[in-house]
């Protein structure tokens, strides 16, 4: 129907293979182009690599103290209870979020209100991989290395979550494109950086070997820390997610008219009925 009043996605003419080039081509732009996907890409790749480089890490570091490989299975517990720690509080997390100022514009908190939990994530992180090296040699009790895993998975689930949100409430309409880049990336490093971990291990030991991947995400503390201080003057400079803004002000125009034209044909109508009325009167 001709009706702009009402719209539907299958009103949407565009050729099959422009869409589908748009489609494949814009998250590789983004990667590229976009400073919040470049770092926030790099960062969460990083800590999905190194919590895949535990499953290569673990069956080395309890193999020392002659454990079964059944056995082994269970020293990924302190990872998982930490997961889980995470996901339970999202309550506290959510009243932690809702805390930040409301954007003037959407009336809700602004996208670096996630990164605020992502400034927390990242250093647990670090600080459960440096408890874990220095605690998973055999002289010392298998307890301490498995707790390192709980602020060690605390962290990453934060990251994936809230770092992923960030990305999403950043980009709106183009969240879709930003996950893709980070998922590429993602997967990249988390099957990539587990090859390296038995000759690492082997080379370094296992003191040295979790303290470089410690020292490592030490360094990238600082990406979301300037992403939440500075995130919203980067956004304000994306010319993507200005094209985005402008779209949403032209559609809500769009709207408005149609809104303002519909009001005035009930109005018509209703001033029709009035004079009909009058005229059988």
């Amino acid at each position: 129907m001709d009706d702009d009043r009402w719209f539907s996605r299958y009103d949407d003419k565009t050729a099959f293979w422009s869409l589908l080039k748009v489609n494949l081509t814009r998250p590789i732009s983004m990667s590229i182009f976009e400073p919040i996907c470049v770092f926030m890409n790099v960062y969460i790749a990083l800590v999905y690599g190194c919590l895949y480089l535990c499953f290569v890490s673990y069956p080395i570091v309890f193999a020392l103290r002659g454990w079964s490989p059944g056995m082994i299975g269970l020293s990924y517990m302190g990872i998982g209870i930490g997961s889980m720690l995470t996901i339970a509080s999202e309550p506290l997390i959510r009243k932690m979020i809702n805390a930040h100022k409301p954007d003037p514009e959407t009336g809700k908190p602004p996208p670096e209100s996630m990164i605020s939990i992502v400034c927390i994530a990242a250093v647990s992180v670090p600080v459960g991989e440096m408890i874990f090296a220095w605690t998973c040699t055999p002289e010392i009790h298998w307890i301490a290395p498995i707790i390192a895993g709980i602020p060690f998975g605390a962290g990453n689930c934060a990251v994936f979550i809230y770092a992923s949100s960030y990305l999403v409430h950043s980009y709106g309409i183009y969240a879709a494109s930003a996950l893709a880049g980070n998922a590429v990336l993602r997967s990249a490093m988390g099957g990539t950086l587990p090859l390296a971990g038995p000759k690492m291990y082997a080379t370094l030991g296992p003191h040295w070997s979790a303290t470089v991947l410690s020292l490592i995400e030490f360094a990238m503390v600082p990406i979301p820390v300037v992403f939440y201080y500075y995130g919203h003057k980067i956004r304000a400079k994306s010319v993507l997610i200005r094209q985005m803004a402008e779209d949403r002000e032209k559609l809500e125009s769009k709207r408005r008219k149609a809104e303002e034209r519909s009001d005035r044909l009930r109005a018509r109508e209703m001033e029709a009925m009035g004079e009909k009325k009058e005229m059988e009167v």
